[in-house]
C-alpha cells in the first residue's frame, strides 16, 4: 500500500454474518409456506379456541401449543414442538375422563370405543402419538412437521378436548349423531377431498410390509363408491374391514409426509365407511 493511501473496504462480508434489519427478512424459506408474514400468523391459529371448563394445567397445555405453532413462522421446529405439548393436555382429561391411568394409546381407543371421539378424530390423534413417540426414539426429527400440518393436528386435539370435557349426556348425543344422514354427508365430503387429492409422486409400484400402495387406494376408493351408491353387501364389508387392516399396519411405516397425509386420509374414509356396518354388528 503506497503512503497516504486508504485501506480498500473488504469486498464482502465475513463468512458466517448476516446484514441486520427486520427478522422477517432473515426467515428460511421453507417457514413462508403459509403466510407471508407474522402478522397474518394469529388468524391460522384463530379457531383453535381454549374449551370452557378445563382445568388450569390443560388450558396451560394448549395455549402453549397454541403459541408455538403461532411462532413456527420465526422458527419451524416450533411446529412440530407444539403438536406434541398438547399431548399432555389431552392425556391428562382422557385419563380423568376414563378414570384411568393407562398409555396414551389405550386412552384413545377406549375413548372411541366410548364414544366420546369419533374414529375419524382417534386415528388424528394416534398420528399425534405415533409422532411424538418417533421423536423419543430418535427416528424423527423436531422439524418432521410444516406449520399448516402441525395447525391441522392440533385442531384434533383442541376437538378431542372440548368433547371429552362435555357432560356424559352431552357426548353420548355427540356419538350418537355420527349416525344417518350426517355419516353419509361425511362419506361423500371425504370422498370429495381424496378426489382432489393426488396420488403421492414416486410411491406407484411401492409397497409396505406386502401391502401395494396402488392396489389398496383402489380396493378403498371401489368400497366407497359402492357405499355412496346405495351400500355394501356381505363381501364388500370383509373386504372393507381387510384394507382397513392393512391401511392401520402401514400407515405407521410411511415416513414421507404427504404419502403418509394421503394415506392417512384414505383410511379415515374407509373407516368413515365401515362404521355402519359396525353399529349393525352390535
Amino acid at each position: 500500500m503506497r503512503s497516504g493511501s486508504t485501506p480498500s473496504q473488504p469486498r464482502c462480508r465475513q463468512r458466517g454474518t448476516r446484514p441486520a434489519g427486520n427478522p422477517t427478512e432473515r426467515l428460511r424459506p421453507r417457514a413462508r409456506h403459509l403466510v407471508l408474514d407474522y402478522a397474518a400468523m394469529p388468524a391460522q391459529v384463530a379457531d383453535l379456541v381454549l374449551p370452557s371448563g378445563a382445568s388450569m394445567y390443560v388450558m396451560s397445555a394448549l395455549e402453549t401449543s397454541r403459541e408455538l405453532v403461532r411462532h413456527s413462522y420465526y422458527r419451524y421446529e416450533f411446529a412440530t414442538v407444539a403438536v406434541t405439548h398438547s399431548l399432555f393436555a389431552l392425556e391428562h382429561v382422557l385419563a380423568e375422563r376414563l378414570a384411568t391411568n393407562e398409555p396414551l394409546p389405550v386412552l384413545i381407543e377406549r375413548a372411541t370405543d366410548a364414544g366420546l371421539i369419533t374414529a375419524e378424530l382417534a386415528i388424528e390423534l394416534d398420528r399425534s402419538r405415533l409422532l411424538r413417540d418417533k421423536l423419543t426414539q430418535g427416528a424423527e426429527s423436531s422439524a418432521a412437521l410444516r406449520p399448516i400440518r402441525a395447525i391441522a393436528m392440533l385442531r384434533a386435539v383442541f376437538d378431542a378436548v372440548s368433547l371429552l370435557l362435555r357432560p356424559p349426556a352431552a357426548a353420548g348425543a355427540t356419538a350418537a349423531d355420527l349416525g344417518g344422514s350426517q355419516l353419509e354427508d361425511g362419506l361423500a365430503r371425504l370422498w370429495e377431498d381424496h378426489l382432489r387429492a393426488l396420488f403421492p409422486d414416486g410411491f406407484r409400484g411401492v409397497d409396505f410390509d406386502g401391502v401395494d400402495l396402488v392396489l389398496l387406494d383402489a380396493e378403498v376408493a371401489g368400497f366407497v363408491q359402492r357405499e355412496l351408491k346405495g351400500g355394501l353387501d356381505g363381501t364388500d364389508i370383509a373386504g372393507l374391514w381387510g384394507c382397513i387392516a392393512d391401511l392401520d399396519k402401514i400407515v405407521p411405516l410411511i415416513n414421507e409426509e404427504y404419502c403418509a397425509s394421503y394415506f392417512a386420509h384414505l383410511r379415515t374414509m374407509a373407516h368413515v365407511a365401515a362404521a355402519p356396518y359396525v353399529a349393525n354388528a352390535t
